[in-house]
């Protein structure tokens, strides 16, 4: 797990391997939910993450001069990512998808925004501990990140309120 104490490029591993995490969640849950709503918003959630994850992957790449990509599409096949950039482990909320505790739309949005709200305020965190300043200007972009889909997940609730 990251802490702010690595260097740079560990950073940005730790913090691809949390991404992935949270987008293989998300993936499942979009296959689980009940609703076409809860299932979309999983879909956006997915696309997000892999968004991130690209975006982390190009820092990366960008650091090496790009003289790693075999090597970083190898890593990003077969890295195990067991914890959601929040710092939830996978398997955690896996096993909330499986007792049914979300498949409806708002529960789907509470989950959404527990995980978002827990990976900002990692990232917040981390940009607060990171000893390499470029490892906080990193972080601080994915606090940004983070905060819009928590922007967009409130939205989704306030609607889905104002017509229960």
């Amino acid at each position: 797990m990251v802490t702010g104490k690595e260097d740079l490029l560990r950073s940005l591993i730790e913090a691809f391997l949390m991404e992935k995490g949270t987008h293989e969640f998300y993936s499942k849950a979009a296959t689980k939910a009940l609703s076409e709503d809860a299932r979309a918003t999983f879909r956006d959630l997915t696309e997000w993450e892999e968004k991130h994850m690209d975006y982390i992957q190009s820092l990366y790449l960008s650091i090496q001069d790009d003289r790693d990509v075999e090597h970083f599409e190898e890593f990003k096949k077969r890295a195990e990512a067991p914890v959601t950039e929040g710092g939830i482990p996978v398997k955690d909320l896996e096993s909330k998808v499986e007792e049914s505790v979300f498949l409806d739309d708002m529960g789907a949005l509470i989950m959404a925004l527990e995980i978002e709200g827990k990976a900002y305020n990692l990232y917040r965190n981390l940009s607060e501990k990171a000893a390499d300043g470029n490892a906080r200007v990193v972080f601080r972009e994915m606090m940004g990140m983070e905060l819009s889909h928590i922007d967009y997940l409130k939205k989704l609730r306030n609607k889905l309120a104002e017509t229960a």
